[in-house]
């Protein structure tokens, strides 16, 4: 299948939390000794609708009593993840972030601007070579597709592709899940429409897709509000595009009330990657590699998995039986995902140049 084709890769399983990464000698019980001296890990931009990440920190923090989970700006976007480092370098009070999740793109740039360190968890070697630095800066976690979250009980003709989105059936009816000028959630949406609009990977994706949301937005179909649940359920944005495990999840929370599905639309269908990694400066850094060690656990990998994202390691722990049957049957038909495409760093960072410097000369919508 093309969606987990991306990372196929030969790989050695590294025995779970019993090998130990270049930059930890120590044991774990060391690690979680020294991390409840800190006695604090602070994360930054993980609403616990997105992934999971509320039933992955409350694990977290049972399995790791004593340490204290700070969340700041559960809503912010990748962008303002980075900022955030970069605005408290020094800082070891609780507005300092440890540990970020961000898209792909946005990796890179903060190793080459020193905003992250590196540390390899001790199942380094099942996360397939496409998806992680070299050396140790920055690693993906999970992955999803773009898809729509539609409320039925408002929108009568569901759309099936981004192009539908132009009829006026959708007047004030469709929204981002994200500031396309700062979230990657948002950014690779547009990076979608343009695709679906006859853009080549890259930046010429970019254009297309501020194009395309220039004409919805000339239209009146674009609500410039950051889509969430409650938005879609109230009606304020009764179409938002998100990522496919937040747009399941926000149907699960509905529990039928309002009546809604999940599109992944077929003229433009991107998969997206999303990273972790730990800030440069981070106040409590024990604690921050302990977090990364779980996360990257058989445990945290299924974690992430019940919140309908495909965990970075999902091939090792499937071919390891370690994938439970009930979630396997709730994820997503795999022939929605047959023709995911999934933009490379180069692609994701010229598209992401183009859109967030564009966005408000061409759309000239100010999403907040």
């Amino acid at each position: 299948m093309k969606l987990h084709s991306v990372f196929a890769t030969s790989v050695s399983v590294a025995a779970l939390l019993t090998s130990i990464a270049p930059s930890y000698a120590a044991g774990l019980d060391d690690l979680y000794a020294a991390a409840k001296k800190e006695g604090q890990l602070t994360v930054i931009a993980l609403p616990h609708d997105w992934c999971g990440y509320g039933a992955v920190i409350d694990a977290f923090k049972k399995k790791y009593p004593g340490i204290t989970v700070n969340e700041l700006n559960p809503d912010a976007g990748s962008g303002d993840e980075i900022q955030a480092i970069k605005a408290n370098q020094g800082n070891t009070g609780p507005q300092a972030p440890d540990v970020i999740d961000v898209g792909l793109s946005f990796g890179p740039q903060a190793k080459t601007d020193k905003l992250i360190q590196p540390y390899k968890v001790s199942t380094w070697d099942s996360i397939p070579d496409s998806a992680k630095d070299a050396d140790g800066y920055w690693y993906g976690d999970y992955y999803g597709v773009l898809a729509f979250l539609v409320n039925d009980d408002i929108v009568k003709t569901v759309p099936k592709t981004w192009a539908d989105l132009k009829k006026s059936d959708y007047a004030n009816a469709f929204a981002l899940a994200g500031d396309p000028r700062a979230a990657n959630q948002a950014i690779q949406a547009v990076y979608a429409a343009g695709l679906a609009n006859g853009g080549s990977a890259g930046a010429d994706a970019g254009t297309k897709g501020l194009s395309f949301f220039a004409d919805l937005n000339k239209a009146g179909n674009f609500v410039p509000v950051i889509g969430k649940a409650a938005s879609t359920a109230q009606g304020t944005t009764p179409i938002v595009a998100a990522w496919d495990y937040n747009a399941l999840a926000w149907k699960d929370g509905f529990s039928g009330n309002p009546k809604s599905e999940v599109v992944v639309p077929s003229d433009g269908v991107v998969a997206g990657v999303y990273i972790q990694a730990i800030s440069a400066y981070a106040p409590h850094l024990n604690a921050a590699k302990l977090w990364e060690e779980y996360l990257y656990s058989d445990e945290g990998q299924v974690g992430w998995l019940a919140g309908y994202c495909h965990p970075i390691r999902f091939n090792d722990l499937a071919k390891n039986s370690k994938v439970p049957a009930d979630l396997m049957a709730k994820l997503p038909d795999p022939a929605l995902y047959a023709k995911a495409v999934f933009p490379t760093l180069d692609e994701q960072g010229a598209a992401k140049d183009v859109i967030t410097k564009q966005w408000d000369s061409v759309v000239g919508a100010n999403v907040q």
